[in-house]
């Protein structure tokens, strides 16, 4: 079938409008036998049914075997090296008390970076010498916080936290490890907001100044230095970036060893997902053996053995663990002229969500892929999935192709939001949002309850009896 000129160069009418593409969606995505779109073992007509819509949801069993796979591919890649492996789960992509504990079981520690979210982990059971802090203004209480509450590791932002944190530390009598967060200056190939080590940047301190930081650090009896962070960015596929920046930090681990102990090296993640066909992303155990075989060949050309090195994905372990589920409202086919001046339609479809749960799109241009909830033999429109919020720019799946029998009622499912879709929701309009449901092996339960008009009015100290 030929495609629709208003289409993306990348987006391909689909053979199959049923298939589920493994790469895309959560492991137990499936359809039953009528046709029916299930993740772990529940269709998703039965959790809208039982929980509302929208709805998050999260393929416990996918997200569960996601953080062991990291972990392993880095063992595997440098345990015969003779180096020991720490991934941290990166918090800010998708973090509950229940995502704390299931890192934890998988032998994960985990990245947070406000109070908030260490509460979170707390709240889970996670052993705090298993948390590291980051954070580009950390308040003093946080610092407090961290510090009396036994934080594992401080990733130091700022030159000025070296004596926020030496005082925190003698307070309680400890010796805070911490960590240094560089800005490599290198330029991943990601979007602008992702990208987080160009030199036009709010995190981590120059190369150059790293020198003499360190040295403050190691002249105080509170603070134990123990190596540096690098994070480049989020959603990236290509590999240069990474060896770039590991040749950039592996240099500058050296420098520091001539005058002191550096015993680890935090090389971030970052590492993109595929959200579209037309994406290429990385395994784990590809980026595990890359990096094992760029920090092999800088530690031996500048003399230095290997030092124990961290990583932290998040985006990798909980976006294709998760959907967004939706009821399909007005169904709105738009007459554009394309290119050459050829008329052309485009079929929105709004669904009773938006950015409020996925502000992705509008604030990266985030691309997605959309699949009916039950079976349909019609042929495919070029669909753009919008929001019920007051943006035009308040897009859930900018460029699909649905069924053409589409219609007010439809159950919609979004493929690869657990990551960065309920951390950055909002009450935009005064929307609650939604319940976040875990499922596995046929049964569900709330993780996250949703936010009720009560709950919204709750805070809202000008209302009177």
């Amino acid at each position: 079938m030929t495609g629709n000129p208003l289409a993306p160069s990348w987006l391909a009418v689909p053979a199959d409008p049923e298939a589920l593409d493994p790469r895309i969606w959560p492991s137990s995505a499936t359809r039953t036998d009528d046709g029916a779109l299930a993740i772990g073992g529940m269709a998703a007509s039965d959790l809208i049914a039982r929980f509302g819509s929208p709805l998050y949801v999260l393929d416990e069993r996918d997200l569960q075997s996601r953080a062991v796979r990291v972990r392993t591919a880095f063992a595997d890649a440098f345990e015969p090296l003779g180096v020991r492996t720490i991934v941290y789960y990166a918090g800010k992509a998708l973090l509950t008390a229940q995502v704390a504990a299931w890192m934890a079981e998988a032998d994960l520690h985990i990245d947070v970076a406000t109070d908030g979210e260490l509460a979170t982990a707390l709240a889970g059971g996670v052993d705090a010498a298993r948390l590291g802090l980051h954070g580009n203004n950390k308040s003093d209480a946080e610092i407090d916080m961290a510090v009396r509450l036994g934080v594992g590791t401080i990733v130091l932002d700022s030159a000025d936290e070296v004596e926020r944190v030496a005082a925190a530390a003698g307070r309680y009598g400890v010796r805070q490890r911490v960590r240094l967060r560089i800005n490599s200056g290198v330029h991943a190939s990601t979007h602008e907001y992702l990208a987080t080590a160009h030199e036009d940047q709010k995190f981590g301190v120059p190369i150059g100044d790293a020198p003499a930081i360190v040295e403050t650090i190691r002249a105080s009896e509170g603070l134990a230095f123990v190596g540096l962070h690098s994070h480049i960015g989020s959603q990236i596929f290509d590999a240069a970036g990474f060896r770039e920046a590991a040749r950039r930090l592996v240099a500058l681990h050296a420098l520091l060893a001539q005058s002191g102990p550096v015993p680890e090296l935090n090389l971030g993640g970052g590492w993109g997902i595929d959200y579209t066909s037309a994406d290429t992303a990385f395994e784990p155990e590809d980026i595990a053996v890359a990096l094992a075989e760029i920090l092999v060949e800088q530690c031996a050309e500048h003399g230095i053995p290997v030092p124990q090195i961290a990583v932290e994905p998040g985006r990798y372990i909980a976006g294709p663990a998760g959907v967004t589920l939706y009821t399909v409202g007005t169904v709105k086919p738009v007459a554009v002229a394309s290119g050459a001046g050829v008329a052309a339609q485009r079929t929105y479809v709004s669904v009773d969500g938006g950015m409020s749960d996925n502000v992705r799109p509008a604030l990266y241009g985030a691309d997605y892929t959309a699949a009916l909830g039950r079976r349909s033999d019609a042929a495919p429109m070029l669909s753009r999935v919008v929001g019920r919020h007051c943006e035009s720019g308040d897009i859930v799946v900018r460029d699909t192709y649905l069924p053409g029998d589409t219609g007010r009622g439809d159950l919609l499912v979004v493929a690869a939001t657990g990551a960065y879709c309920w951390s950055l929701s909002s009450n935009y309009n005064h929307v609650g949002r939604p319940p976040i449901v875990a499922v596995a092996d046929g049964a569900a339960r709330i993780l996250v309850r949703g936010e009720t008009i009560d709950d919204l009015l709750a805070r809202d100290t000008g209302l009177t009896d």
